[in-house]
């Protein structure tokens, strides 16, 4: 499953779009540096009954941003992406 695919099956989960749930993780400070990911995986295992895999995805774009390393874009591997950027606006804004 690649990076956006995981992103796109939270939103099919919890309604919300990544960048909501980045919004919503910024009120509670996870965004902190500080803050460990499995303060984060509790909350959104707790809150939105998202798995670890899942979980580490939006961990990953609260933490870093949208950017991932380029080496998954394009290859042939089971989380290859199409960009290195992850859209994070909702699967139904993304550009074709």
């Amino acid at each position: 499953m690649s990076f956006q695919a995981y992103l796109d099956t939270i939103e099919d989960k919890t309604g919300l779009t990544p960048r909501e749930l980045i919004d919503i993780a910024k009120t509670h400070g996870y965004d902190d540096p500080t803050v460990k990911a499995g303060v984060i995986l509790d909350w959104l295992k707790t809150d939105y009954g998202l798995g670890r895999g899942h979980g580490m995805a939006l961990v990953h774009v609260i933490k870093k941003g949208p950017q991932i390393d380029s080496k998954h874009v394009g290859t042939e591997g089971v989380h290859s992406d199409e960009s290195d950027t992850l859209w994070l606006d909702g699967k139904a804004s993304r550009p074709a």
